[in-house]
């Protein structure tokens, strides 16, 4: 039985990866800024290696080497360009990419000694469309992709793939609140009328995607990006 680490694993798709991959039978520790009380749920915040790196020697303690990561945690932002501050900047980009290239390498060493790993960066649509007001997220998120395709060539050759999953419009508490405050260009029902399939994505669309991805049968399969949008950027 494989064990796996998914990062902002408290809520949202991440929550909904880490419960598809209890049904899938591996064993799941999640991290999260504010994890639930479940069992292995760990506190870590992404841009803390040293955090990351206590909660990940308790993970191994009790579940063993970890050979599968989704990074799932992410931070927003809406701030037009011309009045975003360095320091807004600086904390998206800690979060989302940052965050990435620390629980990578801090994994890492579990897979290249077992000869087999998965690894599963969720990085958004937004990276293909852009979207105003977010120009540091859609920075960030672009530049996993990138991160992704680099390390699918550098990890292949040790049996780890890395590929990425940019969600579309999916339904999560980051989306509804988006909504209240009038960031979306339109309501919810508005963007469904946008979207080919004519419906929101659920947290479990991506969660079918990222179970498939870490599965045997997905041994091919490296060093891409796998929209999960509802047909809006193909």
């Amino acid at each position: 039985m494989r064990t796996a680490v998914v990062t902002g694993g408290g809520s949202g798709i991440g929550k909904a990866i880490a419960e598809r991959l209890k049904a899938d039978g591996l064993r799941v520790a999640t991290l999260d800024l504010n994890p639930p009380a479940t069992e292995h749920s760990y506190k870590a915040d992404v841009t803390s290696r040293e955090q990351i790196d206590e909660a990940l020697t308790r993970i191994r303690a009790s579940l063993g080497p970890v050979t599968v990561l989704v990074n799932a945690a992410g931070l927003d932002g809406f701030k037009r360009f011309a009045d975003l501050s360095f320091a807004s900047w600086q904390r998206v980009i800690d979060v989302n990419l940052n965050g990435v290239f620390h629980c990578v390498q801090a994994v890492l060493p579990d897979m290249v000694e077992t000869g087999w790993g998965r690894i599963v960066n969720i990085s958004s649509s937004s990276a293909h469309s852009g979207q105003q007001y977010m120009a540091h997220y859609v920075s960030a998120k672009s530049a996993v992709n990138g991160l992704t395709k680099a390390l699918a060539l550098e990890l292949g050759p040790a049996g780890v793939t890395v590929n990425a999953v940019p969600p579309g419009f999916i339904d999560t508490p980051m989306l509804r609140k988006a909504e209240e405050r009038g960031l979306l260009g339109g309501t919810i029902e508005d963007h469904i009328q946008r979207t080919p399939v004519r419906r929101v994505g659920t947290p479990q669309d991506l969660a079918a995607t990222c179970s498939f991805l870490i599965s045997e049968e997905a041994g091919y399969i490296t060093g891409q990006i796998v929209g999960v949008n509802g047909g809006r950027n193909t």
